[in-house]
């Protein structure tokens, strides 16, 4: 399954080793290069650095054939952002927001 998690905080970087884990495609989207660094060096995962409410950074993420969208930043305004652009632009079968 190709999953785009939104957030390389706590609760996106535990979703991401958990999923990456279970065999699935992770890409990690998050402003913070470092976190991302230090995801991408401990897990077989994809990162990408920037907003994931931008179209072009969710498709550099591989919005336009992915399964799963999981916004999990703490910011409500891209978890919203990021979910409906994934709706809208990519038709994301499912979204994923707290």
């Amino acid at each position: 399954m190709k999953i785009i998690i939104l957030g390389a905080g706590q609760v996106g970087g535990s979703l991401a080793e958990h999923l990456a884990s279970e065999a699935n495609d992770i890409t990690v989207v998050d402003t913070d290069g470092e976190r991302l660094r230090d995801l991408g060096d401990r897990l077989d995962i994809r990162t990408v650095q920037g907003r994931g409410s931008l179209p072009s950074i969710l498709r550099q993420a591989g919005a336009d054939d992915a399964d799963v969208l999981v916004a999990v930043t703490s910011s409500g305004g891209t978890n919203m952002g990021g979910c409906q652009v994934a709706h809208t632009l990519f038709h994301t079968p499912a979204k994923v927001a707290p």
